[in-house]
């Protein structure tokens, strides 16, 4: 079972697919993060990860940061995002996933969000709707939305959960 909420969230440095590093306290100075650990051939990652880039796109810009953590290589991780839409912070935790084994990961995808102080608040595993709600709720208290897409809009049928 990947970590659950109320542990502490394991640090890490990880190549961001842009150039550079980014750990987690550096993603957790300007709010609460939602870290999001997938592998690119997974087909609920394929259809979770585009929520994933609303909650972004809802929130960006202010004090809510959005990362995948990818456990493909940089060029699978780079296609992933084209195809996908995709653009959000990436970090790669490819060949030895040392960040994957520290939260204790045996499905992707594996969400979290952490707050500023390392605790982690929701601890989803697949696609799970309300979680995704939850999230979202979470974030709104912290943030304004920026005017980005809904969530869910009611004209799309979305299931309740997909299991990783």
């Amino acid at each position: 079972m990947s970590l659950e909420a109320g542990q502490k969230a394991p640090s890490f440095d990880l190549k961001l697919l842009a150039g550079g590093n980014q750990s987690l306290a550096d993603t957790l100075k300007k709010g609460p993060a939602v870290v999001a650990f997938f592998k690119t051939s997974c087909p609920t990652c394929q259809y979770a990860f585009p929520f994933l880039e609303r909650l972004y796109q809802r929130f960006s810009g202010g004090s809510v940061q959005v990362v995948g953590v990818s456990q493909d290589s940089p060029e699978d991780t780079a296609e992933f995002c084209q195809e996908y839409g995709l653009s959000f912070p990436m970090l790669v935790d490819h060949e030895d996933y040392v960040a994957s084994s520290a939260y204790g990961l045996h499905f992707v995808p594996t969400i979290f969000l952490i707050q500023p102080s390392g605790e982690i608040q929701i601890s989803s595993e697949g696609f799970c709707k309300v979680d995704f709600l939850a999230i979202h709720s979470e974030l709104s208290k912290v943030a304004s939305a920026n005017g980005g897409p809904e969530l869910f809009p009611s004209n799309e049928s979305i299931p309740e959960y997909k299991p990783g």
